[in-house]
């Protein structure tokens, strides 16, 4: 009897040395294959091509305070930069009342985080080269030891292709896994006469790049953040529209440049316009680029001469509601020089 009762312990003791289903852990990267938007049910996603970094996680803060803090340039009516204006120059209003400058310096050593947009479409197989190579030099020679850039291309998906570094070696690597995607061709005997029958590109999804960018990538991030965009403007088969990239930027304290590229050269359609409603809303702007290197070249040296000669005013908004509501801002200066600034901002919700 005592045995028995002693083997009915060791029993109810004894654990399996197999693994039990439920308690195995789900693998840190599954492969689930390719990410597609074509379930209308979900939204954007980007499609992660880089390699996790277990050493050196992603660190982000932050930052909810009732000062709106916005960062602009300031250029005379020759185009020319003015870097050198005090504070008693400048008016700010918001929804049209006047608002108290409590804060103002002419920035230059705040932490930048940049993203590099390549449209990889059909309509850039010829100037994706010459934006690869000139990009990668444009990065490694604006990112300081305190900087961070990230590069994403968009065709018929939304591709990660390197995550934040300042390692020139690393954004080199990265532009160069940029590859055209214009949706594929399939083969066979295609009715009368032979070889693969082209398949209509699926889309080039420029808003959701855009979006993802602003929402999924720099939201979190403080200091100066900017997005510059390579692409023709035109976006096809997006899930979210423009408004919604828009937005994403806005709250975010995103701006975005676009420099308008593409083989034929020449803007076709809306996308130039509306490109141009995204930058100028955000506080950057539109540089035509055509399909010329040396074009390209000056454009990213107009841009990064903007984002190291920046203003920063900030003040506390007489509406002090936390509603979550879009306010118009403008910054004026008192001898009309023009002002290149986001037009507002979200206020935060209670």
């Amino acid at each position: 009897m005592r045995l028995l009762l002693l083997f009915s312990v060791l029993m109810m003791l004894w654990v399996p040395a197999f693994p039990q289903t439920q308690d195995l852990p789900p693998p840190k990267n599954p492969d689930t294959g390719p990410q597609t938007n074509s379930d209308e049910g979900a939204g954007p996603v980007i499609r992660d091509r880089t390699q996790p970094n277990e050493d050196n996680p992603m660190q982000t803060l932050k930052v909810n305070v009732d000062v709106v803090n916005l960062l602009f340039n300031v250029k005379d009516k020759k185009g020319q930069l003015l870097p050198n204006l005090g504070k008693d120059e400048f008016l700010v209003s918001e929804d049209g009342k006047p608002q108290t400058i409590k804060y103002f310096k002419a920035e230059s050593n705040l932490p930048l985080t940049i993203g590099i947009l390549l449209d990889t479409s059909a309509s850039q197989e010829r100037v994706l080269p010459i934006e690869k190579e000139v990009g990668a030099q444009f990065l490694q020679r604006m990112l300081r030891k305190q900087d961070e850039a990230f590069l994403i291309s968009f065709d018929v998906n939304v591709d990660l292709l390197q995550d934040y570094t300042n390692n020139g070696r690393d954004i080199r690597k990265g532009m160069d896994a940029a590859k055209i995607n214009a949706g594929g061709a399939v083969g066979g005997i295609p009715g009368i006469g032979q070889g693969p029958v082209d398949i209509p590109p699926k889309g080039t999804l420029l808003y959701d790049a855009v979006y993802l960018a602003a929402h999924d990538k720099l939201r979190s991030e403080v200091g100066r953040k900017a997005l510059v965009l390579l692409t023709d403007g035109e976006d096809q088969g997006s899930q979210l529209k423009l408004q919604d990239a828009l937005e994403a930027a806005q709250k975010s304290d995103v701006i975005v440049y676009v420099l308008l590229i593409s083989d034929s050269g020449v803007s076709m359609g809306t996308g130039s316009g509306l490109m141009r409603k995204l930058c100028e809303e955000t506080g950057g702007r539109v540089i035509h680029v055509g399909n010329n290197q040396d074009k390209l070249q000056k454009a990213f040296d107009q841009v990064s001469e903007e984002l190291r000669s920046q203003y920063s005013i900030g003040y506390t908004p007489t509406n002090d509601k936390h509603d979550g509501t879009y306010r118009k801002v403008e910054i004026k200066t008192k001898d009309g020089y023009k002002v290149q600034a986001r037009k507002g901002y979200y206020a935060a919700s209670s």
